[in-house]
């Protein structure tokens, strides 16, 4: 039997061993792959395969990809389902649940046709499981507590086996008492590669995945609210969340891929600058050629992936996000007072001295903040806190920059810094005379005469800032 080791990692705890694992017998743990862990949240080389059927290895976002043995022609891998510590952001780690080491746990990687035996591993302290999301098998070995199997109780191994049987992008996450675990951050990816060329699958230069998730965290807190449904603060890409996120980096005319899942409890429109990309993928399998067309944005609803391919073209660092606008930023409050158009100069100063944990929106918006000097409770994330060539980029939560330059070399994913502009190519500012812009004059008299129309129109200026969110 043959064990594929990380080879390509460097640096010390990058991958450690566990030397012995609780309620396993030594006879079991010598029919088990050594179980093999990751606790640093920097994105790993893609794990070229050195046993197996060939494959175009991909590239996990702040992940890394589960080694692997072959025993008499069956792919084994061990994942171990236990409480981790999860580093969100430099200066922010959450208590999180994931396998071997991270939340989300690693990218599972196999080719078309593949026998796979999956041992997993329970090291908490209630039953789990694990649903194959995607994937054709036998029905036993679906992974729903109760209704396929019995849960894995503490302590114990179950192992899954079936055979890999449509290439594509797909998932793993628990059904056993699912609220609390994935809230808690257990899920992984899992790809399915094609055994021969595949006349809907194209090669590609560049392979990236991630997954889309949210958590609960008070500031200055470590631990997720499990309770929550939709009220949720941070909005993380593989449990990072920006300026934590790394950049994507391509070699210009790269054909790149991009796969993404989505385990939150609500909708991404995710969106890419600079670019047109194609819908080339879904769980259910490759598009067909004529269901493809040209798109910017695309919205990966719950449960659902999206595989999307494009050429970089265009040289540059290019903004990749969620376009729902309160994805973009870090942990804050719903119950933030507005406060745009009031000045309160001086205000928020005086009152934090009495409530020292007082925030307030800035008088000219919410970017305000990028500049604000106020001190963080530990362990919390700015909201906005991104730095830029130009300044504060004034972004957080689902937040990424997909790098293009000219030079990349094939392979290499390391940071090209900041993207130097061509002369003549940077927006500047206009000190000569400008004539009157034009501007809405009047207001409609609408289509009907308006009921009890005030006799004076109202300048609304300001409004009180309402005590809750009801219906949001």
């Amino acid at each position: 039997m043959t064990f594929n080791r990380r080879s390509l990692l460097g640096g010390a705890g990058a991958i450690t061993a566990a030397a012995s694992m609780a309620a396993v017998s030594k006879v079991a743990m010598a029919a088990l792959p050594e179980p093999v862990l990751q606790t640093r949240p920097d994105t790993m080389p893609p794990l070229v395969p050195n046993t197996g059927r060939p494959y175009n290895p991909v590239v996990t976002l702040n992940g890394w990809t589960l080694p692997w043995r072959m025993n008499q022609g069956v792919k084994e891998f061990h994942l171990v389902a236990e409480p981790v510590a999860r580093e969100m952001a430099p200066g922010f780690k959450a208590h999180l649940w994931g396998y071997n080491g991270q939340s989300p746990g690693p990218t599972i990687e196999v080719v078309e046709g593949d026998r796979v035996r999956i041992f997993v591993t329970n090291k908490l302290g209630e039953l789990t499981s694990i649903h194959w999301h995607g994937q054709r098998l036998p029905n036993g070995m679906d992974g729903v507590t109760g209704l396929n199997q019995p849960g894995i109780p503490p302590g114990k191994t179950y192992v899954y086996e079936f055979v890999a049987r449509r290439p594509g992008t797909f998932m793993y996450h628990p059904h056993a008492d699912e609220m609390v675990q994935m809230a808690m951050g257990m899920m992984g990816f899992w790809v399915t590669h094609p055994k021969t060329k595949h006349p809907l699958i194209d090669e590609v230069d560049r392979d990236f995945c991630f997954l889309l998730n949210a958590y609960d965290i008070d500031p200055g807190a470590a631990t997720p609210k499990i309770m929550t449904m939709l009220d949720f603060n941070l909005w993380s890409w593989n449990s990072r969340i920006f300026p934590g996120i790394d950049p994507l980096v391509v070699g210009f005319k790269d054909k790149v891929r991009i796969r993404i899942g989505n385990l939150t409890m609500t909708n991404h429109p995710i969106h890419l600058h600079g670019h047109e990309f194609l819908i080339t993928g879904t769980d259910g399998g490759p598009t067909p050629n004529s269901a493809r067309w040209p798109e910017i944005t695309t919205d990966v609803a719950v449960g659902q992936m999206r595989q999307i391919d494009f050429l970089a073209d265009e040289e540059g660092d290019w903004a990749f996000h969620c376009h729902k606008s309160h994805h973009t930023m870090n942990a804050m409050g719903h119950d933030v007072p507005t406060m745009i158009g009031v000045d309160h100069s001086g205000l928020a100063s005086k009152i934090r001295k009495l409530v020292p944990d007082y925030m307030v929106m800035g008088e000219r918006g919410m970017k305000d903040m990028t500049e604000m000097d106020m001190p963080l409770p530990d362990n919390t994330a700015p909201m906005m806190a991104g730095q830029g060539p130009f300044g504060a980029v004034g972004m957080g939560g689902m937040f990424s920059v997909v790098k293009v330059r000219k030079g990349q070399k094939k392979g290499d994913y390391s940071d090209p810094g900041w993207y130097q502009h061509p002369a003549g190519t940077v927006a500047y500012e206009f000190n000569g005379s400008l004539p009157d812009a034009a501007r809405f004059q009047s207001e409609s008299p609408g289509l009907m005469p308006q009921v009890q129309r005030p006799k004076t129109d109202v300048e609304v200026k300001v409004r009180k800032p309402s005590g809750g969110h009801s219906g949001h």
